[in-house]
């Protein structure tokens, strides 16, 4: 079955039960009112504090959408592009988009104009729903589309080469739109996060949504009594397919539009939710706002909070060991996924398994995992190998990326996705990510692993991020350099932080230090290739960095 029917299901067994959240503290802090003055049963595109929206409502919004979009030729066999920030709308009008038939796809709200245009003329996108935020970028690249043949308009002030979504949508239909739709049926295109290059349209079936969500039902066990807070965003395949999860029981999720530590907090107590999915720096400036008594965890109600996950990224133990002294009655899981792998949940850490912490996991619920040698051979556990993750699931792994048979073949070899991230097994079968693969520095002939020296520096308390990268090098080819950003008002010479790798193997220490801002992108990965392009010129440009 598709996905879609939960939403019809839910609309029937929990109609007046809210589906949606979405809390938006910018707008609170701006007017000094209450979150607790608007709330909405019914979706409204103002940008109010709080809105919300019932699970019949929520049906009745996606169904509109796709009578609109089927009546103006919409459906099977063509794409519907979202191009919207985190707001209560996105997930009624994605799943009113499948219902339709048609292939959904979500683009990256950090795109820039021309980057928009590439990945709607390389999806082939027929349709596109934008918001607000956009129209700028919008006007630049409209009337040069090469398949987009109708835009659409979500929010005030629609501009005039657009239509808007929702007043159009509100005289249509709210009955089910009927259209046929099963497993092997195309749902979706995801782009890659663009970590390694420029991003990739990766095409996957209903069943890979469907998989999706029972896996991270199964997971995290989620209940019609658990409220879910999502704050990365919805186009992502991670955020969307953890709020799969509560979809299948017709839990609650709230949308933060905010990753401040007191707004974080003041949501959890406020909405009282029950799961939490954060990522690495959101994880740490909560800790850092504890540590620094900008927040006091008396003031909030968290007792209900049960759950919080971390993924996208490797994880610290450091991290982990400091959150449980804090959060000690929090169930705590690390889950590891990709886009080509419908997102997270191929492997996970299992919130049984904490003692195994820097560990990405083991395979998930559907899926098989292993780690595989240049030669094909698979790594023996406990044997401290390092080879290349590869994935395989009922369902799950992408069909291709779309025009691009090259990289497809690359990836999808004899039924296996190859993941691109390097790892190795310990004795009981734990995986551990160890580095991307073409993030992997060869100095001399020797393989380093940034992620390893990247770990042991965030072991510093004064680091606040870190990323390292190689780069060129005359006699070496290429040597590690370590961006480290610190704390505020904990900042250390390069000679203190030579002075602290030297707990490191010689051949794994740093040979520059730069003292900068880490990017990330929306998703929490280090932007390595930004990196790279800023410091891996020229060994000389990386020497005067270091000196800042």
């Amino acid at each position: 079955m598709p996905i879609t029917d939960f939403s019809i299901m839910n609309a029937a067994k929990y109609g007046d039960d809210i589906a949606l959240v979405e809390v938006n503290p910018e707008v609170r802090a701006s007017r000094g009112s209450s979150w607790r003055e608007a709330e909405l049963v019914e979706a409204n595109p103002s940008n109010l504090y709080r809105r919300e929206l019932t699970w019949r409502t929520f049906n009745s919004m996606a169904n509109r959408t796709a009578h609109l979009l089927l009546d103006e030729g919409f459906g099977k066999g063509t794409k519907v592009a979202i191009l919207m920030m985190n707001c209560l709308e996105w997930l009624p009008i994605y799943i009113g988009v499948l219902k339709t038939g048609a292939i959904a796809v979500p683009l990256n709200y950090r795109y820039d104009a021309e980057e928009i245009k590439y990945c709607l003329d390389l999806s082939e996108s027929d349709a596109l729903i934008f918001g607000p935020e956009f129209i700028s970028r919008m006007e630049k690249v409209h009337d040069s589309l090469a398949t987009v043949t109708k835009t659409y308009f979500v929010g005030d002030g629609c501009p005039e080469f657009c239509e808007d979504l929702l007043a159009r949508a509100v005289h249509f239909s709210s009955d089910e739109p009927g259209v046929a739709i099963d497993d092997d049926d195309l749902g979706a295109i995801y782009f890659s996060s663009g970590t390694t290059g420029f991003p990739k349209a990766i095409l996957h079936k209903h069943k890979s949504l469907m998989r999706a969500a029972i896996t991270e039902q199964k997971h995290h066990g989620q209940t019609h009594d658990d409220c879910f807070l999502c704050i990365p965003p919805l186009y992502h395949v991670g955020a969307k397919m953890h709020w799969m999860g509560g979809l299948t029981v017709g839990s609650r999720a709230v949308i933060l539009r905010g990753v401040n530590p007191e707004w974080i907090l003041r949501t959890v107590s406020e909405e009282h939710c029950t799961i939490v999915w954060l990522l690495v720096p959101w994880a740490q400036d909560i800790l850092d706002a504890i540590d620094a008594g900008k927040v006091n965890l008396d003031d909030y109600r968290l007792s209900q909070w049960r759950l919080m996950h971390i993924g996208a990224q490797p994880v610290p133990p450091s991290l982990i060991k400091r959150w449980k002294s804090v959060f000690p009655h929090h169930e705590y899981d690390t889950n590891y996924g990709l886009s080509e792998g419908i997102g997270p949940g191929s492997v996970h850490l299992g919130v049984e398994n904490i003692h195994k912490v820097g560990a990405i996991g083991i395979a998930g619920y559907g899926w098989e995992a292993e780690v595989r040698k240049e030669d094909g051979t698979v790594v023996e556990p406990g044997s401290h190998e390092v080879g290349e993750l590869c994935l395989k699931g009922d369902g799950g792994v992408m069909e291709c990326y779309y025009n691009n048979p090259e990289a497809t073949a690359e990836t999808l070899r004899d039924g296996w996705l190859y993941t691109g991230d390097m790892a190795e097994v310990d004795a009981d079968g734990f995986i551990y990510l160890v580095d991307r693969k073409k993030d992997v520095i060869i100095m001399g002939g020797e393989n380093i692993y940034p992620v390893q020296i990247e770990d042991y520096l965030r072991s510093n308390d004064a680091i606040k991020d870190v990323a390292v990268i190689g780069v060129p090098d005359q006699r070496l080819g290429e040597i590690a350099a370590a961006i480290i950003e610190f704390k505020p008002g904990q900042e250390k010479t390069e000679e203190e932080m030579r002075e602290f790798c030297m707990g490191l193997p010689r051949y794994k220490r740093p040979r520059r230090y730069i003292f900068a801002e880490v990017p990330r992108n929306a998703t929490g990965k280090i932007e390595k290739p930004l990196l790279r392009k800023i410091y891996g010129g020229s060994s000389k440009l990386v020497r005067q960095e270091s000196t800042n």
